[in-house]
């Protein structure tokens, strides 16, 4: 069985390593950019995704690039806490949490293709149509960089190519850009004087206005903690703005003027930034459908959502180990690409829905309504089993709730 995976991120690279886990050796990944460059700022892999990048026999190297927090904080904008809870191992998980640069991870992913599958990426490879052939197997065309015509013929095609999806385009053409949601969000990383414990991920703010920031792995000469941050607001920006343009750290420091607590200074965070991306607080709406004959779409394609939750790039690695789940496990192809879509389309339409509606994030929404000033206790404000219930029902929604994960069968499978 050959299979052509259109993308070389996060999605697409973790889609080959499962593959050839499960016992697949013909796979071409066919990635529109000319180099891959290891860009992007921080994510962090939840331990759902730990598991599998560890059963995927990836843990050693994936555990040098990042931190692993072991606590995650809610604050308002005053600084005052409204939730804490632990994080990976701390919280019971059997795997941990890790937050990482996104470049560095994606290169990391490349390597490892390279080793277990030798030289299949095809670069500069940007997808222009898809069509099925006369034997029933899919084909690819591809506009190379010269500008050339390539085709890539596969028993199956798996558009992993992202947020602008070609292969999404393709099977939706009426869809258009991504909805915004009228926040705009800049990421950046700094070295600054650790907060906190080291260890700790925080969320200060609330929907209209939001600061996030946790430590990423020391590099050599940093004279302080490396931190990644997201800072957010609503009314402010463009929907088409791009995504990789930087911009002055000065007037998003100003966006922040006040936000000074005693154990953070955010708007000298966001100042001593090296660099800092705007970017579009945007995702998708939910799909009826992902798979059109023996084609079917993976990750951002399928169903990219808000980074509430901080999930996205961990369920794309989950979408990866059950795409080949079943096609090494059910006895045709067709079967595989339908038990696929019907173990992971349902659930990121419910969990889509959750980001859009703030996620775990809701308890800033609520600190703020009852209390916009803030409070002596948050408790006076909101019940400590209401702050758990909207905890943990994100967690289930986003299949990562310490027994559920840690009781589930494992993915891994070798086809017959």
């Amino acid at each position: 069985m050959k299979i052509v995976i259109v993308g070389a991120g996060i999605g697409g690279l973790a889609t080959a390593l499962s593959l050839e886990a499960a016992g697949f050796r013909d796979i071409e990944i066919h990635e529109r950019t000319t180099e891959i460059r290891g860009l992007g700022v921080g994510l962090n892999l939840l331990p759902h995704a730990i598991r599998e990048l560890t059963e995927l026999g990836l843990d050693d190297r994936i555990s040098t690039l990042g931190v692993a927090p072991a606590t995650l904080s809610y604050m308002n904008r005053q600084g005052q806490l409204i939730w804490s809870e632990p994080r990976g191992v701390e919280a019971g998980y059997r795997w941990p949490q890790l937050s990482v640069h996104r470049g560095r991870l994606q290169l990391a992913l490349r390597d490892a293709v390279i080793e277990r599958l030798g030289d299949v990426i095809r670069l500069g490879h940007r997808l222009i149509d898809v069509r099925t052939g006369d034997h029933g197997r899919e084909i690819a065309r591809f506009e190379n960089a010269d500008g050339l015509k390539v085709e890539a013929e596969g028993d199956v095609i798996v558009g992993a190519d992202g947020i602008h999806s070609a292969l999404r385009a393709l099977r939706y053409p009426a869809e258009g850009a991504p909805p915004w949601s009228g926040l705009t969000l800049w990421r950046g990383v700094a070295v600054v004087p650790e907060f906190l414990d080291g260890r700790t991920m925080i969320m200060a703010g609330d929907p209209e206005q939001k600061f996030v920031a946790y430590p990423l792995a020391a590099e050599p000469g940093d004279a302080g903690a490396r931190v990644n941050f997201i800072a957010e607001r609503r009314g402010t920006g463009s929907p088409d703005a791009d995504w990789n343009r930087s911009v002055d750290p000065w007037p998003i420091a100003a966006l922040f003027e006040g936000w000074t607590y005693d154990w953070l200074d955010i708007p000298a965070v966001i100042s001593a930034a090296e660099q800092i991306l705007e970017y579009p607080m945007v995702d998708r709406d939910a799909l009826p459908r992902w798979t059109f004959g023996r084609t079917t779409l993976l990750g951002d394609a399928a169903h990219a959502m808000y980074p509430n939750g901080s999930n996205g790039g961990s369920q794309a690695i989950l979408d990866a180990r059950t795409l080949a789940f079943h096609l090494a496990t059910e006895p045709d192809i067709d079967p595989a690409l339908a038990a696929y879509e019907h173990a992971r389309r349902p659930a990121m339409t419910e969990l889509l829905a959750t980001t859009r509606a703030t996620g775990p994030e809701r308890v800033m929404q609520i600190a703020r309504e009852r209390a916009p000033e803030g409070f002596a206790d948050v408790h006076d404000v909101i019940s400590a089993e209401e702050l758990e219930e909207v905890a943990n029902g994100y967690k289930r929604a986003a299949g990562f709730h310490p027994s559920t994960l840690n009781e589930r069968a494992s993915l891994s499978a070798v086809r017959a």
